[in-house]
């Protein structure tokens, strides 16, 4: 049962839908006064009231039940008491249902909607690097919880592959490459040869890329068979760490496949009047809406992001009818977002509302801000090793007779570097460092998988036992059961604030109160054996859902560790 709802769906408050008033419920620090509650003072000025005499009020109309059987009013809070043994029996049948092993917090409210995510967007021939984590694992997780309530998702990996550079890619190869020093190499072998072209090249070189890009864009044989070999080098590598980092796509349609597409929205942006000539160039003028134009052609004819994003869109909502589509790109394209959403709204598309940038913040190492000018760029494919040697060190040291180490370390490590891209909310900075994110005692995804191993050795240990729903729980015990409770509620607000770290931060929450559980209350010792067997049930409950959780997130739990 969602409580919040609960509540909500039976408090009338002047002026606030209780859509409104179940997100305004919060769980207090001090569970003596409530496990709910509802502070007044955001409906003081609606109501033209003090929080306190609204609390008092509402107090005193709120029908107190089966489920919520004590409310009262404190300076401007309105606390809720639940059924504590109510609660926890209706938490367990939901997560042991029939449905509940894989359905606990899912829902079906997306059914019939379809939502696109844009997210990873690799360059053709460059390495991914650090720089390229959050995107795709904010984009992994975002596709993952939405397919989890409901929703027919689309995974768009809206490939880098068009422009000047390609052209510059086969002329270095020409001057410098071998094929088979390049199958070797892979991508990085080409990303040398690009780099190199970039420190070395003549002007006579510079007019040949120009000419080899011609020539792609043409159709030329030889040149588009050099540019999809280089394609092809290139997903071969990125699909490695796709599948490292537990990412799928449904769509590797990039900006090339939109070659053909963009006339026709040229075509109609002049139909509509909204293309004018500046300088040269056509564009949209924006600043009607306090923003630069958008530029749709250069003076030389040449197409823009902005030119094939809006093709890119239209083709979207054509193809999948999208009920939103969301671009996981950095802050830093703001602008390029505010501009060429606008754009289609102009255009008259009324879909134009459904297209959302979910902006993220940059990641960089503890040793400095990553900078290509610098020579500071880290090859992400790096840190997750070096996350994964980290861990199996640590490991060592701590569980030397383990099985399967390897394999742990691996769960372990590329979780940490997940983990440390999801817990903050998307739009911080983050700073990544490999200490910390494998600290077994901080706030990290080690501390919840091995809380997930240390339920899971509780389970093994006690054999087969019943699951037992009618315990009256002790403050432990209800403090468990009420994080656990969250769960749905959380997936749903991580879905509609675009925020995984949502997710991440109830993982921690409920290893910290299982953790807590753990220490202070006897499991397998228990004073009782219906006892017992409620806290072997609730040890199941947190594993489940734990394990649950950090699914949706893209991270793997290690049965020991």
């Amino acid at each position: 049962m969602d409580y919040k709802a609960y509540i909500a769906e039976h408090l009338s408050v002047e002026g606030a839908d209780r859509g409104e008033i179940a997100e305004s419920i919060v769980v207090p620090p001090d569970t003596s006064l409530g496990d709910y509650a509802l502070p007044c003072f955001k409906f003081a000025k609606l109501m033209r009231k003090s929080p306190a005499l609204i609390a008092q009020e509402l107090a005193a109309r709120y029908p107190t039940d089966e489920t919520v059987k004590e409310v009262s009013a404190v300076n401007g809070y309105l606390n809720f008491k639940i059924d504590r043994r109510g609660l926890s029996r209706s938490l367990l049948a939901q997560i042991y249902g029939e449905e509940a092993l894989e359905g606990y917090g899912s829902s079906d409210e997306g059914k019939g909607k379809t939502v696109c995510i844009d997210y990873s967007s690799v360059n053709i021939a460059k390495p991914f690097h650090i720089g390229h984590l959050s995107t795709t694992v904010l984009g992994g997780a975002l596709y993952r919880i939405f397919g989890y309530l409901g929703y027919k998702v689309v995974g768009i990996n809206h490939l880098g592959d068009y422009g000047t550079q390609f052209g510059k890619l086969i002329s270095a190869y020409k001057h410098w490459g071998n094929r088979e020093e390049v199958e070797r190499g892979g991508i990085h072998a080409i990303n040398d040869l690009y780099v190199r072209f970039n420190t070395e090249a003549t002007e006579e070189m510079e007019a040949e890329a120009r000419e080899y890009f011609r020539l792609i864009e043409s159709g030329d044989r030889e040149a588009n068979e050099l540019f999809d070999w280089f394609k092809e080098l290139t997903l071969s590598y990125v699909k490695k760490i796709y599948e490292r980092l537990h990412i799928k796509f449904d769509s590797y349609a990039g900006e090339r496949f939109y070659t053909d597409k963009m006339q026709p929205v040229i075509d109609e942006l002049r139909e509509k009047g909204l293309l004018v000539e500046s300088q040269g160039a056509q564009i949209v003028d924006l600043e009607p809406y306090g923003m630069p134009p958008c530029l749709i052609l250069r003076s030389d004819g040449a197409s823009l992001y902005a030119t094939r994003d809006l093709a890119a869109a239209i083709y979207r909502k054509n193809t999948y009818d999208f009920d939103k589509c969301l671009y996981v790109v950095a802050y830093q394209q703001n602008l390029h977002f505010r501009q060429f959403f606008k754009v289609l709204e102009l255009m008259g598309k009324e879909w134009a509302k459904d297209l959302v940038h979910v902006a993220y913040g940059m990641v960089s190492l503890e040793d400095g801000a990553m900078s290509t000018r610098q020579g500071k760029v880290v090859w992400l494919e790096d840190v997750i090793s070096r996350c994964v040697e980290k861990a199996l060190q640590i490991i060592t040291e701590k569980n030397p007779d383990l099985e399967n180490k390897e394999e742990v370390a691996e769960k372990v490590g590329v979780g940490a570097v997940m983990f440390g891209a999801l817990y903050n909310s998307k739009i911080k900075d983050i700073v990544f460092s490999y200490d910390k994110a494998l600290n077994f005692d901080g706030e990290t995804s080690v501390y919840v998988q091995y809380t997930c191993a240390r339920a899971a050795s509780v389970l093994q240990k006690a054999g087969d036992f019943g699951l037992f729903y009618d315990g009256e729980p002790n403050a432990q015990e209800f403090e468990l059961i009420k994080a656990l409770a969250e769960f749905p509620d959380t997936v749903r607000s991580a879905a509609e604030k675009y925020e995984p770290s949502f997710i991440a931060r109830f993982c921690v929450d409920v290893a910290q109160k299982f953790n807590k559980f753990y220490f202070d209350c006897k499991i397998l010792q228990a004073e009782t054996q219906e006892i017992r067997e409620f806290r072997l049930s609730l040890t199941k409950a947190t594993l489940l859902v734990l394990k649950r959780a950090l699914t949706l997130l893209g991270i793997g739990v290690p049965e020991k560790m």
